[in-house]
């Protein structure tokens, strides 16, 4: 288990600016970060272009038609909860 966080992002399409100006206060490089619901859609953001540890869910990607940035990672369910249990906490911001 590593002593990074993991941050989902849950944010609506309209909150999510401001919580990845959060995220920027918390984040730490050994940190990952997973976009979910609207927030993909900020995938482009500045901060999100900086990470490299930044996924999405599969499902959740299906919005973005294929314009996955090249440093986001699709991942699907069992990934996901794969990831979970490998950090020690998982924070939720909305």
């Amino acid at each position: 288990m590593s002593d990074a966080n993991l941050f989902l992002i849950q944010a609506s399409f309209d909150s999510t600016a401001t919580i990845l100006a959060e995220l920027n206060a918390l984040y730490a490089p050994q940190d990952s970060v997973v976009l979910m619901g609207d927030a993909v859609l900020h995938q482009q953001h500045p901060l999100c272009a900086q990470l490299d540890k930044i996924y999405v869910l599969e499902n959740d990607a299906e919005i973005l038609n294929g314009h996955l940035a090249e440093n986001v990672q699709p991942i699907n369910y069992a990934a996901f909860a794969t990831l979970c249990l490998a950090h020690q906490r998982c924070i939720s911001l909305k």
